[in-house]
Order: structure tokens, then sequence, then C-alpha cells
């Protein structure tokens, strides 16, 4: 059974980035795994909306967070995939069904 560990037990994500983490929700492992790399990363830039957030930074970070990877390592197609979500979403806000 895997261990829901504390956010500074991941890899990537140091004090800065749980403390970030923490403040828009997510305080585990499990809450990072739950909402995915894509969703976390969003939720910052929401509460941060004035500050620019290096993808490395926070969204690369995140998901080798969840695969147990360094961000640089999580290939350059995945990482491809996830700033087009992100710019797929952005694309989407303001968009009313």
């Amino acid at each position: 059974m895997r261990k829901n560990r504390k956010l500074t037990d991941l890899r990537n994500i140091g004090k800065k980035i749980a403390g970030r983490l923490n403040e828009v929700g997510l305080s585990s492992e499990d809450d990072l795994r739950m909402v995915g790399a894509v969703a976390a990363h969003q939720m910052i830039k929401l509460e941060y909306p004035n500050e620019t957030l290096p993808v490395c930074y926070y969204l690369y970070s995140f998901e080798g967070a969840l695969c147990d990877k360094h961000w640089n390592e999580i290939g350059e197609e995945r990482k491809q995939r996830l700033k087009a979500e992100i710019e797929q979403n952005e694309n989407n806000e303001g968009v009313t069904e």
C-alpha cells in the first residue's frame, strides 16, 4: 500500500512550493494526485495572478513529484502535453455553455 506522503517528502517539492500548495488547499501527496499537475498549477496561478509561474518550477515539478522523477526527466513529449493542457484550459476560460 502506498503511503500518503507530506508534500515536502516528494521529489521537486521544497518548502516554498509546498507552502503555495497548502495555500490552495493541497497538503499531501494524495491531494496533489487527486487534482493532478495541471490543476495544481492553475490553482496557484489563480492565487497569484500577478506573478509569472515558470512551468519548470511548478507544472513540471508537480508532474515529476507524482511520477517520482526529477522534473527534467519527465520527457519532452509529456512536457508538451502538459503545456498544451494548460493552454487549452486557458483558452476555455471565460467560455460559457
